[in-house]
């Protein structure tokens, strides 16, 4: 068996990325559908006459479609008061706002869940400049006029494919809590660890406001329906349900009633709604201090600490956050289409012990909800990797470090989940505390996630470290290439970038996004959705408004990589089930506001939004090749 089999679990890819020899201009292989009209004109001169010329238009005015408004809803699990006895024992309360310029005080210092220790979650965290949005109730959603559902003029240069997206695929769009909600202090919410990020980093934007979502979430979706998308991925915060975390504490009426309207208002305009449990929001109370949420560089796995390995108040991580999901999870099944567990786990990973109790915690939510609950909807957590290439495919040093550098980041989590499969060795030789798998822990974990979540934005050139070896950076602790342990570049052998660079280390990488999908399909042999890809234009944050709603590079990055993934599937037998656009607007990419990925503009002082032409080429693009459903 080769070493890269092994790296891999026992499982190697069969698509591999190769640089094919060849000199002069470009074939055009879509040109041979039509061989007699095409070699007309590849012999043919041109004809010149003269006509009489008029001024004419030369564009077609389409509009977006809107979903249609349902006239039945699906249940995917039985209703609450069905399901309430699975997790007994629950009582709700509420709080307030905190306002940390209002001079009332709280009496009921002796109750460990009253407003007293709730106030005290907020003031002892020393804020800077904390402010609050322009909203303090939800707004009623508004039609969207025609004259915004117009589609830009078409790009010259489109896909030349003629291929169709199932009839099933599903077409959506995401966002996250913690970058678009604002309101962090309101009804009953506590802090979270991305709450404090900016009071680390001098200069950072903070979340208190971002996209006021939390009461904008009706035009949000208005807008979002009024396009077409039907599934609306969102995260409910862990400290908006239970502000003080931990099992048996009380659970927040006001967020639950939240989510609960938020969830109809989806159904109501034809939507599905898509829940994400975890999106980089831990609750701050695992933190003994908050300089503990950032990792120094090359200390940990990830670059924060989402908490993963902590406990607090007796509990650990996981329990608490079994107990959490089963409480979203009885509440909500009947209504919801698919649940994650966790966004992206490895970036907020500590060690060992971290990766344990995600995918423990995640196998958990698994059963009940298959096995408890019996709900008829997805489960899965979704997984990042800006899928790692060889420098030179040739080269099987370069592809032993390109399996090494993927299956640490994959094949940690999606080995068990997806194979019932013990940890890869890239994992095992680099984390000396992992705790390590019983064959019982692998028959449970085997086969918990219903598809293969990823988010794949880009790609990058992987080499072995310089003047070392995997094996012995593995074993450094100190090493400036660990936790990966290989050499990240974004230039090839031939001298040239892979794509074409964005406002930070995304790159329009189309090619790799179908290898990916080649890779995903053949390693862990699970359908894929795609719940997250997206691009931040360059500078975009410097041009005028109108020219960021014309963001032709980022209408080119969706067309693109749609277009790739068609080739996947229809050339390659890869099953790819679904896209998510990240993000539906501009949002707060953690520390900043400039960095933008949205298919929407927000205008950050009114919080007006405005579509993007890439948003109307990411739909149109998947509707117009959409197959028709069977009667």
């Amino acid at each position: 068996m080769k070493l890269s089999t092994l790296l891999l679990g026992g499982t190697a890819a069969c698509a591999q990325q190769v640089y094919i020899p060849f000199a002069g201009p470009s074939l055009r292989p879509h040109c041979n559908g039509n061989a007699v009209d095409n070699k007309d004109y590849a012999i043919a001169s041109p004809s010149y006459y003269f006509s009489e010329f008029s001024y004419t238009q030369t564009e077609t005015v389409r509009t977006a479609t809107s979903r249609p408004a349902p006239t039945t809803t699906t249940s995917f699990a039985p209703r609450y008061s069905f399901l309430s006895g699975l997790v007994p024992d629950l009582k709700t309360t509420q709080w307030g706002n905190w306002d940390p310029s209002s001079s009332a005080s709280v009496t009921d210092v002796g109750n460990p869940y009253g407003n007293a220790s709730w106030t005290k979650l907020w003031s002892d965290v020393p804020w800077v400049n904390f402010t609050r949005g322009i909203y303090s109730t939800t707004v009623e959603p508004t039609p969207i006029p025609t004259s915004e559902l117009v589609l830009p003029p078409p790009e010259p240069f489109g896909s030349q494919d003629c291929y169709y997206f199932p009839s099933d695929f599903m077409l959506g769009v995401a966002g996250s809590a913690v970058q678009i909600e604002g309101a962090i202090a309101d009804e009953g919410r506590t802090p979270g660890y991305t709450d404090v990020l900016s009071l680390l980093s001098p200069g950072a934007a903070p979340d208190y406001v971002t996209n006021e979502n939390y009461y904008l979430y009706k035009q949000d979706i208005e807008r979002i329906a009024s396009m077409g998308i039907k599934y609306y991925r969102f995260s409910i915060p862990w400290t908006r349900i239970l502000p003080f975390v931990v099992e048996g504490s009380p659970v927040n009426k006001l967020g639950l009633d939240h989510y609960d309207d938020l969830i109809n208002f989806v159904l109501e305009k034809g939507m599905l709604p898509a829940v994400m449990m975890l999106h980089t929001d831990s609750p701050l109370q695992f933190y003994p201090n908050i300089s503990e949420t950032i990792i120094i560089p090359g200390e940990g796995i990830g670059y924060v600490d989402a908490g993963f390995q902590r406990s607090y108040q007796n509990q650990t991580y996981e329990d608490a956050f079994v107990h959490y999901g089963k409480i979203l999870m009885t509440k909500f099944s009947d209504r919801v289409a698919i649940w994650w567990t966790f966004n992206e786990p490895i970036l907020g990973s500590r060690n060992g012990k971290s990766i344990d109790t995600v995918i423990k915690s995640h196998a958990r939510l698994y059963h009940f909800y298959h096995d408890e609950i019996k709900g008829s909807g997805k489960v899965s957590l979704t997984l990042n990797n800006n899928f790692g290439v060889p420098r030179d495919p040739k080269d099987p040093e370069d592809v032993r470090a390109a399996d090494h550098f993927n299956s640490f980041q994959l094949a940690t989590f999606a080995n068990p989940i997806f194979l019932g499969l013990d940890y890869p060795e890239s994992y095992k030789v680099t984390v000396s505390d992992y705790v390590p798998l019983t064959q019982n822990d692998l028959e449970y974990m085997n086969g918990t996630a219903d598809f293969f979540s990823i988010q794949p934005y880009t790609a990058t050139v992987i080499s072995p470290p310089p003047n070392s070896s995997i094996e012995v950076c593995a074993g450094n602790a100190s090493h400036p290439l660990r936790p990966y342990c290989v050499t990240q570049e974004t230039m090839t052998t031939t001298g040239w970038n892979i794509g074409y660079r964005s406002h930070s280390y995304v790159y329009i990488t189309p090619t790799y996004f179908r290898t990916y999908l080649n890779y995903l399909w053949n390693t862990f042999r699970a359908p894929i959705a795609v719940t997250e890809f997206g691009f931040p234009v360059f500078a975009e944050a410097q041009k005028a408004v109108q020219d960021q709603l014309f963001d032709s590079p980022r209408r080119q990055y969706y067309q693109s990589y749609l277009a790739e993934g068609l080739k996947a599937i229809w050339e390659d037998g890869v099953e790819w089930i679904g896209a998510f656009a990240w993000s539906f607007a501009d949002n707060w990419e953690f520390g900043s506001f400039d960095a933008r990925f949205g298919i929407q503009f927000v205008n950050r002082t009114t919080q007006e939004r405005k579509y993007k032409a890439s948003f109307f080429d990411f739909v149109d693009f998947i509707e117009s090749r959409r197959q028709e459903e069977c009667a």
